[in-house]
């Protein structure tokens, strides 16, 4: 018999197709920007936990990369980065946009959800729904689609999460916290600098300079009572791009680092000086040993 106060504890993968709102998901669960966020697909390139904590559970957050057929290796990369994080998680959430869009895709996701693994189907985003067609679609849905029950929700707007944690917690084992109670993730700050850094580029650039990016931290020195130095490389994969991302007379790289410091500043609760330079390492998205190097 199970004791309804016994404390539970588990890891819960976040997945679905790019742009379903994963990372805005996870920063709503944990009432916290742990996790970048931009309109732009396939911006998580890691898996990142997100740990939530209360006095009767531990809740491990697997966010994931979308699923995306793989054109080259750093996307090979992302795709098994996906495949672990299914085969880690006790439950798995997949998170589907209220259009049901790229069927093929979703098609594909399923597949490689492991056999026997507790999955929550959540439509996301009905924010951007009547009620009427919401009602609709679930009407639709429910019978022919889906066995267990499908959840409606907004991570936007912090719609439907209570239940959604509700739900995770009728599937997760009794077992005692994997991580410290005052533990949020199990990235370090000079991650999550990163993280912050690549963010700005998202939002500042188009086409495929965001994609072409890896930021790297060469150097982070604390300086108590004075402002930590935090220098910063920006890899590109195009000679070409390096132009681009600098800008002319350097401003838009200034913009980057005027944004990107703000954040950094906020996320460390200190002050720093930020400074940043590009580098081109030609062709970094394709070759196995650049990936290596640079942490994939």
């Amino acid at each position: 018999m199970t004791n309804a106060n016994a404390f539970k504890a588990g890891y819960v993968a976040i997945i679905g197709l790019p742009n379903t709102g994963k990372s805005t998901l996870l920063n709503a669960l944990l009432k916290f920007k742990l996790t970048i966020v931009t309109e732009k697909p396939q911006t998580t390139r890691k898996k990142i936990l997100g740990i939530l904590q209360e006095e009767n559970y531990q809740i491990i957050f697997i966010d994931t990369p979308g699923l995306i057929e793989p054109g080259y290796e750093l996307q090979v990369k992302l795709l098994e980065y996906l495949k672990e994080s299914l085969q880690d998680a006790d439950v798995i959430c997949q998170l589907y946009d209220p259009y049901f869009r790229d069927q093929q895709g979703l098609d594909q996701l399923s597949r490689l959800i492991p056999a026997q693994k507790p999955v929550i189907p959540i439509i996301n985003k009905i924010d951007l729904l009547e009620n009427k067609q919401v009602k609709e679609i679930l009407e639709k849905l429910q019978p022919s689609h889906f066995s267990r029950k499908i959840l409606a929700i907004s991570a936007l707007q912090n719609i439907g999460l209570e239940e959604l944690i509700e739900e995770i917690l009728s599937y997760l084992p009794e077992h005692p916290a994997y991580y410290p109670t005052d533990q949020l993730s199990d990235e370090s700050e000079r991650f999550f600098v990163t993280e912050i850094i690549r963010e700005k580029i998202y939002e500042l650039y188009n086409k495929e300079i965001p994609y072409s990016c890896h930021v790297v931290i060469e150097d982070f020195v604390e300086k108590p009572g004075r402002k930590d130095l935090i220098q910063v490389a920006i890899y590109v994969d195009q000679p070409s791009q390096k132009g681009i991302l600098i800008g002319k007379g350097g401003q838009a790289l200034k913009q980057v680092g005027l944004l990107a410091r703000q954040d950094i500043e906020t996320f460390l609760g200190r002050p720093v000086f930020l400074e940043l330079y590009v580098k081109v390492l030609q062709n970094w998205r394709k070759k196995l040993s650049h990936l290596k190097n640079l942490g994939y």
